[in-house]
């Protein structure tokens, strides 16, 4: 399956800002992109990309007063198959677990595990560890907590939406993502896009959050906005929450005034006798 990714996203600046973008395709899905993922921006500037600490690629600028745009199209070759699941994957104790996955056990700025140690094993511990309590964790997250665009705001921890029980999707990882962690299972936070490739479309497009949980000896994903396996996620960025993979971070007032996403599945056409291209629908 070829899917077509992209984003059209305006700012207006009343002065010079230093920005980080976080919007490339992530290192581990390289091998799959047919066409350059670049970050176009308009006005032309300087830009550096480096990888962050936790390996996404990241692009820092210093964007001028006025009118700002950052906008890409590329074309990606994904399986086609529903979210990749393991109903007899194992939780790991803690002190078998490698080094680099502790970070995804402790406290982070939207994730208070220790104010739910004793909740998450009271609706959860009795379960038996691994695959089926981590589902069982994105279950009652799921049906307890409603979606609701008008409720989203930046300052949400796992706390509040548990308190609220309203949210976006990243406030659904987050909760998810602490239950988890209060357990001992590492979690960590994940975003990119997911189109509505196979179920009814939801327009208009946006990125999309989602989690990813480590079980026997390597990640895998989960979403408890969802909750159902989806085809054609393309991951971008992960951390320990939401703080540590916004899209853009301006280090000085940006104001949005507009923003476009773009993730569908693109058919090939035949232009001529024993040739194809691909064309969007």
């Amino acid at each position: 399956m070829l899917i077509r990714l992209g984003y059209d996203i305006q700012f207006d600046l009343p002065a010079e800002v230093p920005m980080v973008a976080l919007l490339h395709v992530h290192p581990s899905r390289m091998q799959d992109l047919l066409e350059p993922d670049e970050l176009r921006i308009e006005p032309d500037i300087a830009v550096t990309h480096y990888l962050d600490s936790f390996g996404n690629r990241c692009s820092r600028f210093v964007a001028p007063q006025g009118k700002l745009r950052l906008s890409s199209s590329t074309l990606i070759r994904d399986s086609g198959e529903p979210d990749v699941a393991n109903l007899g994957a194992r939780e790991r104790p803690v002190g078998e677990l490698p080094n680099e996955v502790l970070s995804y056990l402790l406290n982070s700025r939207y994730c208070e595990v220790d104010r739910f140690s004793n909740l998450a094993f009271e609706l959860f511990g009795f379960l038996t560890p691994g695959w089926n309590r981590v589902q069982a964790i994105c279950n009652w997250v799921h049906q307890k907590v409603l979606f609701n665009y008008q409720q989203a705001r930046p300052t949400k921890t796992a706390l509040d939406v548990f308190t609220e029980r309203v949210g976006v999707c990243r406030d659904f990882q987050h909760l998810a993502i602490t239950f988890c962690r209060a357990l001992n299972i590492p979690a960590r936070y994940a975003t990119g896009y997911l189109g509505d490739i196979g179920v009814p479309l939801r327009l208009p497009m946006d990125f999309s959050a989602w989690f990813e949980v480590y079980l026997d000896d390597r990640w895998w994903a989960f979403d408890a906005r969802n909750n159902q396996p989806r085809v054609g996620r393309i991951l971008m960025a992960t951390g320990r929450d939401a703080s540590d993979v916004a899209m853009t971070t301006s280090f000085g007032q940006a104001n949005l005034t507009y923003f476009f996403v773009q993730t569908e599945e693109e058919k090939l056409t035949e232009t001529g006798p024993g040739s194809e291209a691909p064309r969007s629908v």
